[in-house]
């Protein structure tokens, strides 16, 4: 599985592992964000044009997309980025992958303004 590690508004995202320094340079188009978190955690915070998917739905949300556009997972807990991306690479999407260190690094190292809980 693939990861996006987050980055400085501006900069292009790259997929990988920023520890290991493995990237590549997510598509041009702008990627679903999918977070499948529960919707009171969506309330709290999320990212900007991310869509709510909470793990148990996300075969009726990912309805009308094509198997190969890209899909961010967010979500705070690794496993449940895991296992997002894992279902969605079973239905046949080629390119998901999570978002490296969740919500909560996103919130640390790029958005320190975003709330936390």
């Amino acid at each position: 599985m693939r990861h996006i590690a987050a980055v400085e508004p501006g900069e292009a995202p790259t997929r990988g592992d920023t520890k290991s320094g493995e990237h590549a340079v997510v598509a041009r188009r702008r990627p679903l964000l999918l977070d499948v978190r529960e919707p009171w955690e969506f309330v709290i915070a999320h990212l900007p044009g991310s869509v709510l998917g909470p793990l148990h739905s996300i075969p009726e949300r990912v309805t009308g997309v094509a198997a190969q556009d890209d899909i961010v997972v967010t979500c705070d807990r690794r496993l449940c980025r895991f296992e997002a991306a894992c279902a969605l690479e079973l239905r046949g999407f080629t390119s998901s992958c999570d978002l490296t260190g969740g919500l909560d690094a996103w919130a640390r190292e790029v958005d320190p303004a975003m709330p936390k809980y």
